[in-house]
């Protein structure tokens, strides 16, 4: 029997899981290749044993890092990229790193260093879920790790001011939205109609500039011109995480769970009313047995209760 893993990450928000894109690179690639995961959401990264989000934990094993949580998973026969072939391999490698280069920088901007929103939307966000004092410290901290991070991912001599780096990584950002555009095509999937590791990274960095509702969104504005890549957020998310394009749980399987257990404890209860009342009829000598009437369960007025989403 496997050992258990857990999955220490960020929740979610704007119908997404998460909205961290390493923890959903992570949850989407436990998905793909059916890794029985048990997702913990936490409060602030400090929680996590590494310090770092994600966190995968199995018995002993600590592992931080989306690529070497994703190597322990395949290790462990939870692979997802089974039938590719060495070239569809190597492709992977360099879209990732395309990723990484191009569309990152922009994506952090976005959420950590875009003033706007950063404080209309990042930081209340974020401090609302990190208890107190910690709310009032680490979104700051989180926003100037992100600037470090895109100005070491820029390399060579820096531009000679903060708009030209600004202009430069979004114009990078949307190249790089353009050629996955082109790659995926009209196909389901980057490598045909199975996900694969691929599919899980770009799903990861491109569903919360997708989904998250920003007052400045140039760049959620350039990906919306390109329908194919929104298509594949959102069937990612109604067909793996069984989430509709407004974050809730289709009127299917869920629901119908969820009402069926309702119901089969309200039938338990009237049951074992109805057997102890018939008991306690048989017992009186004066009262001879009679036939009792069946309770009708009013199945309509059940409410269907929405999937519930991550939260920090």
């Amino acid at each position: 029997m496997a050992a258990p893993m857990e999955l220490s990450c960020w929740g979610g928000d704007w119908g997404l899981p998460s909205l961290h894109p390493e923890s959903l690179t992570v949850m989407a690639y436990a998905k793909f290749s059916g890794a029985p995961l048990t997702v913990n959401t936490i409060s602030n990264s400090w929680r996590a044993p590494k310090g770092d989000v994600p966190v995968l934990i199995s018995e002993d094993i600590v592992i931080s890092q989306p690529a070497k949580i994703l190597n322990f998973l395949r290790k462990q026969k939870y692979n997802a990229d089974y039938e590719l072939s060495a070239k569809q391999g190597a492709d992977t490698l360099a879209y990732i790193a395309l990723l990484e280069e191009k569309l990152l920088p922009a994506l952090l901007h976005t959420f950590w260093v875009e003033a706007e929103n950063y404080c209309s939307v990042t930081k209340p966000w974020f401090a609302s879920r990190i208890p107190f004092p910690l709310s009032l410290y680490l979104p700051g901290k989180m926003s100037r790790e992100a600037l470090n991070r895109i100005l070491l991912t820029r390399g060579g001599p820096p531009p000679y001011s903060l708009t030209e780096v600004e202009a430069q990584i979004y114009r990078d950002a949307k190249e790089c939205l353009n050629l996955l555009s082109k790659r995926l095509g009209t196909s389901q999937f980057f490598f045909g109609h199975t996900p694969t590791t691929l599919d899980a990274f770009v799903f990861g960095f491109l569903a919360p500039i997708y989904k998250v509702c920003f007052p400045r969104v140039q760049l959620q504005d350039h990906l919306k011109q390109l329908p194919n890549l929104c298509r594949f957020c959102d069937d990612i998310l109604t067909c793996y995480f069984r989430l509709t394009v407004s974050g809730h749980s289709p009127a299917g399987q869920d629901t119908a769970d969820a009402n069926l257990q309702k119901l089969t404890q309200l039938v338990n209860k009237e049951s074992n009313l109805i057997e102890k009342m018939d008991d306690n009829l048989r017992k009186s000598p004066q009262h001879p047995p009679r036939k009792l009437t069946t309770l009708k369960l009013a199945a309509g007025g059940e409410e269907s209760s929405p999937l519930n989403r991550l939260s920090p």
